[in-house]
């Protein structure tokens, strides 16, 4: 999709959307012209629910022969007009767009007064929300319909400033980029991206300045990586470890470290999944995905900041090499598990990964995101990821971070009583708990490998693919965690 940003025109013609503010306030363009059209906009709004308030939209069809249709768009109250409402209102802009079958939209964005953003930082929030609202992953359709492709092709956003629109739009232009790269990850079948092309993808970042490094299996032997190596030894795919470094923030600065779980496809070892929705574990590699977007992101947007990325990259497959429940296998850290359900298999990977990054990278603060647990699922639903920390301060940030651009989070708790839970009979420890409080027994068994390194777990099982489209995401793969991510680091960690 193409965006521009113009000054206003003489005349408005096309497919145009005006602003309206809450209870009715017709701001100044949606004035003129519903007095250049006999006052047709106050009687439609008068003879329907429309209020302008925030997320409500009302189209008028023909109007003078120059608008061939006119989108009015709620606001809201003014006050209330921040980043995130200016992205919802371009994901709506797409997405009734699309289902109109437009090809090109013009959005008009009046000053509004009450709102701390500029009319130029409205437009490039509301071009950057109606970008990633187009997203579609269609590379396999070959059969599609033209009314059932996306339409949207050109956004002009009109705006008194597009000068600083533009510079601002430029400024956020990395971030549909990352969001993008990890979508595709994620929406890819298994059988295309497996840990080999997950890392051959990853190597893209180069480009833009990222050391990339790929351990392969005899690497990780050497290391003593032996319980992420038994998730993947039923699979004929090799297991890797993927290593990415920016490092451009002031030398003496450790870096913080970023840790993704990357299970490519999960079929549950043979402790097998049921076949209903298996399918979906595809997508068991989100957090791998959204931990090398943020990366890409970061270098991108030239971040003055210290950060690492970890992926352990597996495929967790049945065979007659595949690890066995009641194997005993022995990490990198020396600590020795007793694997009681081979499906719960992506804190084995990040355990061996946690520890390789503590211990040879000496981070100020980690960070690891899974697709961890069902159970963080029948806590939270798919409204929020479970945060789990062993530092008061480090959570705290990372609530912000998703606050701030609308990727929440729920802190749940740890402690000894959870943390009995997992202790073994003949091993060290074991992968599972008891039936409740799955999510925190699974958290308390990462905390084992950090040891006193302040750290954040986020369980994002119910967040990385959506069901249904929400304001600026589409049905299917998220990208949840890259903007959150790239937030937490550009606050509290990056040279001013």
């Amino acid at each position: 999709m193409k965006v521009e940003f113009s000054a206003f025109p003489k005349a408005f013609s096309g497919n145009l959307a005006v602003f309206v503010a809450a209870d009715k306030q017709l701001l100044a363009s949606a004035q003129a012209i519903d007095k250049d059209i006999s006052g047709t906009i106050v009687r439609a709004i008068d003879a329907s629910r429309f209020t302008g308030a925030k997320s409500q939209s009302l189209t008028l069809l023909g109007q003078a022969g120059r608008m061939a249709r006119l989108t009015l768009l709620g606001v809201g109250k003014p006050r209330e007009l921040d980043a995130r409402s200016a992205e919802a209102l371009g994901g709506l802009v797409a997405a009734e767009a699309n289902a109109a079958g437009q090809k090109a939209v013009t959005v008009v964005v009046d000053p509004v007064k009450g709102t701390r953003l500029t009319p130029g930082q409205i437009a490039a929030r509301i071009a950057l929300g109606a970008e990633l609202r187009n997203y579609r992953f269609d590379k396999y359709k070959t059969t599609d319909k033209p009314e059932q492709k996306r339409s949207l092709e050109q956004l002009t956003l009109v705006v008194a400033a597009p000068a600083e629109a533009r510079r601002v739009h430029e400024r956020l232009a990395p971030t549909v980029d990352a969001v993008f790269f990890t979508r595709d990850l994620v929406s890819e079948p298994a059988n295309v991206l497996f840990p080999a092309e997950f890392a051959r993808r990853a190597r893209e970042l180069t480009k833009l300045g990222v050391k990339v490094e790929i351990l392969g299996e005899a690497e990780m032997k050497k290391l003593g990586m032996n319980v992420l190596l038994a998730v993947g030894q039923g699979s004929e795919r090799e297991s890797q470890l993927l290593v990415m470094r920016w490092m451009n923030g002031p030398k003496s600065q450790k870096p913080v470290a970023l840790i993704g779980k990357g299970v490519c496809f999960d079929t549950g070892g043979i402790s097998l999944k049921p076949a209903g929705g298996m399918e979906d574990m595809k997508w068991d590699m989100g957090g791998a995905g959204a931990v090398t977007g943020a990366m890409r992101l970061l270098a991108a947007r030239k971040a003055r900041a210290n950060v690492v990325g970890i992926a352990g990259l597996v495929e967790n497959m049945p065979s007659g090499t595949a690890q066995r429940p009641g194997d005993v296998v022995k990490s990198m850290s020396g600590q020795t598990i007793e694997v009681i359900n081979t499906d719960a298999e992506g804190r084995l990977v990040l355990a061996d990964a946690l520890w390789y990054c503590r211990d040879r990278f000496k981070p100020q603060a980690m960070i690891d995101l899974a697709t961890l647990t069902g159970a963080i699922m029948v806590s939270l639903g798919r409204e929020h990821a479970g945060l789990f920390s062993n530092n008061d301060a480090l959570a705290e940030r990372l609530l912000a971070a998703g606050k701030a651009v609308s990727e929440p989070l729920w802190r749940m708790p740890l402690g000894e009583a959870y943390d009995k839970i997992i202790n073994s009979d003949i091993a060290d420890m074991k992968n599972v708990g008891n039936r409740y409080g799955g999510s925190i027994t699974a958290a308390q068994f990462l905390q084992r490998f950090v040891k006193d390194t302040p750290w954040a777990h986020l369980d994002i099982a119910g967040m990385a693919w959506a069901e249904k489209d929400s304001a600026v995401v589409p049905k299917g793969a998220t990208a949840y965690g890259v903007r959150l991510l790239d937030r937490f680091v550009a606050d509290n960690y990056e040279e001013k």
